[in-house]
Order: structure tokens, then C-alpha cells, then sequence
């Protein structure tokens, strides 16, 4: 098979396994929108090959389910890379290939030490935590904290005070956690301006909501 078949088989393969990922945050949507920001940031990256930029895009979390069923004793990145290499090796994809994607997906989490080495793996790395930020990202974080039970904002005192998973592990929180940190991580000049884009829109997402949720109420005299 050539590529467009071999990738379009991958596809269905980790469509079936991201199926039942809960929260809506790692499932085969977001896997599609960071397809989508790969070919945006190969736009700007032309010495990358698109080939395996696309190959690791759709490939990275395909052991998402695994780290989930441990609660989180599993880290998707490293049992990622294992597994992307086995199923590009069951469509008999070549060695360099399946090296070149193992190596994206292992160094493509934030929380990992290592950062990626080739101008594919900074792509990736860029386009999975371009989803994070903007109103997409915000979707994500309210979603998340609304399968934790978390309340819907709070102030910045009690959500740097609270514990994950939480009632007050809030979208705020994760925004001031680790979302607002992501700019100056990006590996990408392309990635790096968008995160900044991004990034701004939330904080003010995030100024108006604390507007909205803490202004005082009206006083007899005011009305």
C-alpha cells in the first residue's frame, strides 16, 4: 500500500482505540486538530517531512486509553512510542519511519523532560499543545474540570491551593498551572507567535469571567 492507504488504515486503527477516552480532552477529535495545526506549522517548517510529521501527529496519543486505565501510572509518551512503532511496523512502514515517529511521540509531552531533537518532532510537539491554548483549549479545560466535579471558576489564591481533581481543580486553574506557561515552551518561531495569539485570548476570557463571577452586587443606592 502506499501512503495515503497505509495512513488512512492507521487512522481507523487509532480512531477505534482513542473511542471510548473520557473527558472529550485526548479523544479523536483532538487528535484530528492536531493533524490540522501540523499542516498549518509545515507551512512555515519546509525542511520538515511531512510524511512523518503527519504519521506522529495522528500517532501520539494512541496509548492515551493505556495511562488512563493505570491513572496515569502509564506514560502515554513512552508506552506511545513503543506502540506507533508495532502498528506502523504490522502496515510495514520502514525502519527509519518507525524510529524517526517513536522518537516525536516520546519527546512530545510536556511534563517529559526531554524535548524533541528534529524540526518534526518541535512541529509536533508545537501542534498538540497549540490545542491546549484559545478557545479550544479553554473547551478543553472546561471539560476536564467538569469531569472532575470542579466548580466553575474560583480565585487564583483557592485554585493554587487546591488539589487535582478536585473542586477547585478549575479551568482557571489548569490556565495558571500550565497553560499560560506554554508559550515560552513551544519549539517553533510559527508555534511560538500562535501560542502567544492564543494565549491572549484566554486571559481575557479569564478577566471577564472574573468580572462576571466575583463583582459585588448592586447596592439599594445603585439601582
Amino acid at each position: 500500500m502506499r501512503f495515503p492507504e497505509i495512513f488512512s488504515a492507521l487512522a481507523e486503527e487509532v480512531r477505534a482505540r482513542l473511542s471510548g477516552s473520557p473527558g472529550g480532552g485526548h479523544d479523536w477529535d483532538h487528535t484530528c486538530r492536531v493533524m490540522r495545526n501540523a499542516e498549518k506549522l509545515l507551512a512555515e517548517e519546509p525542511e520538515a517531512d511531512r510524511e512523518t510529521v503527519l504519521f506522529a501527529a495522528l500517532l501520539h496519543d494512541c496509548a492515551r486509553p493505556e495511562e488512563y486505565a493505570s491513572r496515569g501510572k502509564v506514560c502515554h509518551a513512552q508506552r506511545g512510542a513503543e506502540l506507533a512503532a508495532k502498528l506502523m511496523e504490522a502496515r510495514g512502514l520502514p525502519p527509519d519511519l518507525r524510529a524517526a515517529v517513536a522518537e516525536i511521540i516520546r519527546t512530545h509531552r510536556y511534563r517529559a523532560e526531554a524535548r524533541p531533537a528534529t524540526p518534526e518532532g518541535r512541529i509536533v510537539f508545537d501542534a498538540d499543545k497549540l490545542d491546549s491554548l484559545g478557545a479550544t483549549g479553554l473547551g478543553r479545560a472546561f471539560l476536564f474540570a467538569g469531569s472532575c466535579g470542579a466548580r466553575l471558576h474560583n480565585t487564583e489564591e483557592e485554585a493554587l491551593g487546591g488539589q487535582p481533581y478536585g473542586p477547585e481543580d478549575t479551568a482557571y486553574r489548569e490556565y495558571l498551572v500550565k497553560l499560560r506557561h506554554l508559550p515560552q515552551v513551544m519549539q517553533t518561531p510559527a508555534g511560538r507567535r500562535l501560542a502567544e495569539e492564543r494565549l491572549r485570548f484566554m486571559a481575557g476570557f479569564f478577566r471577564r469571567l472574573d468580572e462576571e463571577v466575583f463583582a459585588a452586587p448592586a447596592s439599594p443606592e445603585d439601582e
